[in-house]
């Protein structure tokens, strides 16, 4: 318990004594000679004072948030001793010096006055009749409303107090002579108690207890013998006398009795339970106490005290408990403690007598600390139910402790970092400091006196201690501070809720965070079930299994345990035990067939209903023991008897599931899957017998054999012909069949459209009986089954009219894979899949069919058309694709050794078109389309690789004004004006389109403002020579000064930092890549250039020799030579240079025979280059992996990413 002040002011004079409006929006206080008043509208703070001023017979009206004068309004003529309010709150009366009582209304308004032959000492209202009861020094008065005068009796001495009982029935009078004389309501003496003191005692202050719950009505009386007493109506003391060493002024009750307030001369307010326990101060003054009392119905407390002071405040009781599983010890009336049996709802109550300040429980220990010592409670027994607890042992010392925890033979004292581990006879065993405040303590069990502790720590810190062992465990640390922790019930996971309101999960051993849920501010394992808990936060209760999503259910409060089905739940002062349903969880597993993990939920409470889904799922999966334990819960002995027989099976060496399982269709009802089963298994005779006994005769008759006697066979053959007669077809069929007259029987059922009939009889069939089976075939094909018909075909092996039903149906994937394993039959499927596709204008496709039938001569018309169309069209990106796809199956063709010559031509011819219809396909975009997809200095480059390489003809479709004007506009808008000039320039001497001209004119009006230069930054590089070259290249795409030819890439189409080389003679391309894979260690040599000049051709061969004085990379030492030449000088490396080079550096181009090997060295192994595994282009790796992310596939030649072919 702690007191708050809420507010405080200070009167002129001593507060003699105060009132509540019984709703509790006004304050009545007599302040010496001034009757003041404090108004709450609403319960908010805004406060106000009537004040009676004894000259000027005056009362002000103040507002207590400031202090502001209001009002004046007359009052008493001298000091105001007592005030009262009516229980109805419409009235209340004032006792003055001046020996009159003024009735008042709510609205502050004097009604009626009456006066006493002397100063008046006390008022008070019956609590039902709203008699007024008026004392003075030598009489007391009764007044009510209905009455003229008001009745006056004679006391024998002064009267200092008075209360009435709750019924209103009768009027208790204090007074100074040490007597209290008990009244009934029309005056007369009932009772009298005479106190031990007598006149040395006065009586000062006298309250009955406002409880409807006691059964006595309950006197409590404090007098200056500095006694505190309590009497039954019948003047019978309760209990012994409570002394007080102070002298008591004023003493009132809580609006429900639980508590007394108590103040006087010791300066202070000392709350007290209502057997006379004090619980503690509520505030300290300057001076004497005058008088007391609670706001109704709450728990604020207001003191008016000698020197004017008016003190209000607020008392905060908090929550003292304890919780071990199903056990829940908490304080009640802040002396006692109630322990709580969660699952029996069982409680016990043991009265201490004395401050309950912390609780803890821990099995069949019990642990209370009180103001002076602490208690060590045992049970009797060690029965679970066992509610009796007996003390074992005392600690007579005072503890200061913010945590209280009890093991088998300890307890625990926190404070603040420090742990401090006591026997039970109060010997301090051992110490834990811990780096940070401790925010969370936690027993996790162990065997007696050596047991766990989880602790949580406010900087993150998760720690297990052992109460014997002087070394704390760090378990984990995180980042919050931990607020709340739970450890499984086998020790592997740990669940903590930080300062963020996070549920974080561990794994204790691998410290792996295993999930996090949000929302969450107290958290709790499963006491009985490994992978379940609960946590609570934002009105809602979490269920989390396993891994699988949250289930949640609406809670107000904080989870605080969870056993089995019940979820014990804290919620303000008040712990519930909530039930709550497993079935959610339990479906969960039983969604994935985890029987066994079902089971276990279900065993924490699940319905009837869930119980027996759990048994019917787990005798479906074949999971005999979950679903005997399951049905034995709900006492089906039918599926027992029918388990037991499987078990008693299964001994016997019986092991087909399926039979097993058919039976248990069977008892299921589920009689056509339980045949279905059977027949899989074999035993048609029990799918027989079963569909006998159910008379199901029609079903029946599909599991009847065909081995009759001759007799029966006519018989059967006579009532099959009736029943076709009668018009009872399907009957018929049935007794063709068992009869064994199939070509009947096939004829009806064709007839009829029965597919299913036609399948039973044609699978029944043997494959000699060519006649029947081509006849089911035949039907197959006409009722659109073909699928059927393909496996009749495969029954009696008639391939050839399998593929025809193969084409003649489509089904083009069958007749593939027949084609793949029947190479005779390619013809017959690959030119009418070609035609077919051709008709359905799939020329692609069509084009790769032929080629597969091997009719290259059409595949590759079929692809020139297609080239052609797609030029004609303005598709350049697929005439690319074409292009490329018409090269390499030209390249397949000149395996051939005859067409070699003629083949390689036409796939160089195609390979460069492929290339210059791909770049082209940017510019028509570009000039056609209202937005560039591109950027400018990709269109720079692709433009001008086109002019560079459209020397000569110029390919169908490509324009040269489109190329020409994009290198003019973005050449301007780069900073290339000496290009863009040379553009318009030439642009001039062409045909240029009526949309281009005006734009075309003004480009080149304005690019004559611009400087004659071009900016240095577009100058292509060759990385061979380390040249500039110009941006208008007369020689092509090559360098000018050693002709290296540029590696370009296929999408920016800027110059890649590769140079070709080749390879010495007597190196073959298997010996190279061995040679660059060994990666073997540079060794320190000088490289040298060695021109070497035949008849035809000019080499510089690349030789090395040991130098102790170089380290350079023998292929790149050379490189930047000059060269002043005309022709081209290739690099040639020889094996010592193969094997100094690192594999990441080398690409290879793997072209098929006839065609050489190329390779390439990358001279900036940094910036990353991927070539195409398929068509062998090079791009920036950045470039290719987003074209490959947007289009799936090289955007070159189409291959998917996911294709493991090159």
């Amino acid at each position: 318990m702690r007191a708050v002040l809420t507010w405080r002011d200070k009167a002129e004079q001593c507060i003699y004594d105060l009132a509540f409006k019984p709703d509790g929006t006004q304050l009545i206080l007599a302040a010496g000679n001034r009757l003041l008043i404090k108004k709450s509208n609403g319960g908010k703070t805004s406060h106000y004072f009537l004040i009676g001023k004894e000259m000027g017979y005056l009362k002000q009206v103040y507002d207590t948030s400031d202090g502001t004068l209001l009002q004046p309004l007359k009052g008493h003529k001298d000091t105001v001793y007592c005030v009262a309010y009516a229980k109805d709150g419409k009235r209340f009366a004032s006792g003055s010096a001046d020996k009159s009582v003024i009735i008042w209304t709510s609205k502050l308004e004097g009604i009626l006055k009456y006066t006493h032959n002397d100063s008046i000492q006390c008022v008070s209202y019956n609590p039902v009749t709203h008699q007024l009861a008026s004392c003075s020094s030598n009489d007391f008065g009764l007044w009510s409303p209905e009455q003229k005068s008001v009745s006056k009796h004679k006391s024998s001495s002064k009267i200092t107090c008075c209360s009435w009982t709750n019924d209103g029935q009768y009027l208790a009078l204090g007074m100074f002579n040490g007597i209290i004389s008990i009244r009934n309501k029309n005056g007369e003496e009932k009772v009298k108690i005479e106190r031990p003191g007598g006149s040395l005692s006065p009586i000062w202050s006298i309250c009955w207890n406002p409880s409807r719950e006691e059964h006595n009505d309950i006197l409590a009386v404090a007098d200056w013998g500095q006694k505190l007493s309590f009497y039954q109506l019948s003047g019978k003391q309760i209990g012994r006398d409570r002394s007080l060493n102070f002298d008591p002024c004023c003493i009132s009750y809580f609006t429900k009795g639980e508590y007394i307030l108590l103040g006087g001369s010791d300066k202070q307010v000392s709350l007290f339970t209502k057997d006379g326990v004090r619980l503690g101060t509520v505030g300290e003054q300057n001076s004497w106490v005058w008088t007391c009392k609670v706001k109704p119905d709450s728990n604020y407390v207001v003191v008016g005290c000698q020197d004017g002071t008016i003190s209000f405040y607020q008392l905060i009781f908090s929550t003292v408990h304890g919780l071990y599983k199903d056990r829940y010890a908490y304080r009640d009336s802040m002396t006692d403690v109630i322990v709580q049996h969660l699952i029996t709802e069982q409680k016990v109550r043991i009265k201490c007598k004395e401050l309950v300040k912390k609780i803890a429980i821990y099995k069949n220990r019990l642990a209370i600390q009180l103001p002076e010592k602490i208690l060590i409670y045992e049970l009797y027994s060690d029965d679970s139910s066992d509610m009796h607890y007996r003390v074992k042992e005392k600690i007579v010392k005072k503890f200061e402790c913010n945590l209280l925890v009890v093991c088998a033979d300890h307890i625990i004292l926190c404070q603040e970092k420090r742990l401090q581990c006591l026997s039970f006879s109060g010997v301090k065993e051992r110490e834990w400091q811990m780096e940070s405040l401790i925010r969370y303590i936690k027993v996790i069990g162990g065997p007696p006196g050596r047991e766990g502790l989880l602790v949580g720590l406010k900087n993150g810190q998760i720690l297990k201690i052992f109460v014997d062992n002087l070394f704390a465990i760090v378990l984990l640390k995180q980042a919050t501070a931990v607020r709340c922790l739970d450890m499984s019930a086998s020790r592997n996971k740990l669940a903590v809720v930080d300062e963020n309101d996070t549920c974080l999960v561990y794994d204790i051993h691998t410290k792996e965070l295993l999930f996090q849920e949000p929302n969450a501010n107290s958290v709790a394992w499963n006491t009985q079930c490994e992978d379940m808990l609960c946590f609570s936060g934002g009105g809602y209760l979490n269920i989390k299994a396993s891994t699988f999503p949250v289930h949640q259910q609406k809670l107000q409060g904080f989870v605080v345990g969870y056993n089995g089905s019940k979820i014990f739940c804290l919620h303000v002062f008040s712990m519930s035990a909530v039930e709550v349903p497993q079935s959610a969880p339990m479906y969960q597993y039983l969604d994935r067939k985890m029987f066994k993990e079902a089971y276990q939920i279900a065993c924490l409470g699940v319905t009837d209903t869930d119980w027996r889904e759990l048994a019917m799922e787990a005798l479906e999966g074949l999971e005999f023991e979950t679903a005997k334990k399951a049905f034995t819960r709900v006492q089906d002995l039918r599926y027992l008897e029918l388990i037991n027989s499987i078990e008693e099976r299964k001994k016997r060496g019986e092991t087909n599931n399926d039979l097993f399982l058919a039976d248990v269709f069977s008892y299921q009802g589920k009689f056509h899957e339980a045949a279905k089963l059977y027949k899989r298994s074999g035993h048609e005779n029990l799918a027989l017998d079963m569909y006998t006994d159910l008379r199901m005769f029609e079903y029946a008759k599909d599991f009847l054999g065909s081995g009759d006697p001759k007799e029966t066979k006519m018989l059967i053959t006579k009532q099959a012909d009736w029943a076709r007669n009668i018009n009872e077809p399907k009957a018929a069929v049935e007794m063709y069949i068992s009869a064994g007259e199939h070509v009947k029987a096939i004829e009806i059922s064709g007839d009829h459209g029965w597919v299913d009939m036609l399948i039973d009889i044609a699978r029944k069939l043997d494959k000699a009986e060519r006649e029947p089976l081509l006849m089911c075939a035949h039907y197959f094909k006409k009722l659109d089954n073909p699928g059927y018909a393909a496996e009749t075909y495969l029954k009696i092996g008639d391939l050839k009219s399998l593929v025809q039903l193969h084409v003649e149906t489509q089904r083009w994937d069958e007749a593939f894979a027949l084609g793949e394993k029947h190479p005779e039959f390619k013809d017959d499927i690959y030119v009418p899949y070609a035609q077919w596709l051709a008709e359905n204008d799939r020329f692609e496709e069509a084009q790769k069919a032929f080629h597969k039938a091997g009719r290259q001569e059409e595949a590759v018309r079929v692809l020139e058309q297609l080239t052609h169309n797609a030029v004609v069209e303005s598709r350049f990106n697929d005439a690319a694709y074409y292009y490329w796809m018409l090269s390499m199956q030209c390249l397949n063709i000149a395996q051939d050794p005859a067409q070699k010559d003629v083949m390689l031509s036409k796939f160089h011819h195609f390979q460069h078109l492929a290339e210059l219809y791909h770049g082209y396909h940017a510019i028509h975009r570009y000039t056609e389309e209202p937005f560039s997809f591109h950027l400018p200095e990709t269109l720079f480059n692709i433009s001008r690789f086109l002019l560079h390489s459209l020397t000569k003809d110029t390919p169908l479709g490509i324009s040269k004004v489109k190329t020409l004007f994009t290198l003019a506009k973005q050449s301007k808008a780069l900073g290339a004006y000496k290009l863009a000039r040379h553009a318009y320039n030439k642009l001039q001497g062409l045909r240029i389109p009526t949309r281009f001209q005006k734009s075309i004119e003004l480009g080149s009006l304005t690019i004559r403002s611009k400087p004659f230069h071009d900016s240095e930054e577009l100058v292509p590089l060759c990385y061979r020579c380390s040249t500039n070259n110009p941006l208008l290249n007369n020689l092509g795409n090559v360098c000018i000064n050693c002709r290296q030819p540029f590696v370009f890439s296929a999408s920016s189409y800027e110059v890649l930092h590769l140079v070709e080389f080749y390879l010495e003679e007597g190196i073959t391309d298997e010996e190279a890549v061995s040679l660059i894979d060994l990666e073997a260690p540079r060794h320190k040599c000088e490289n040298k250039w060695q021109e070497i000049t035949s008849n035809n051709s000019q080499t510089l061969r690349l030789d090395e020799t040991m130098d102790s004085m170089g380290d350079d990379d023998p292929f790149t030492a050379k490189l930047s030579f000059e060269q002043g030449g005309s022709e081209f000088v290739p690099v040639v490396v020889s094996r010592s240079v193969l094997r100094a080079m690192s594999r990441r550096d080398v690409l290879i181009k793997r072209w098929p025979p006839p065609l050489q090997w190329q390779y390439f060295r990358s001279l900036l192994p940094d910036a990353s280059i991927t070539m195409c595994p398929s068509c062998f282009q090079m791009f920036h790796s950045e470039d290719y992996e987003l074209l490959v992310l947007q289009h799936t596939c090289c955007p070159y030649c189409r291959r998917r990413i996911d294709d493991p072919s090159p």
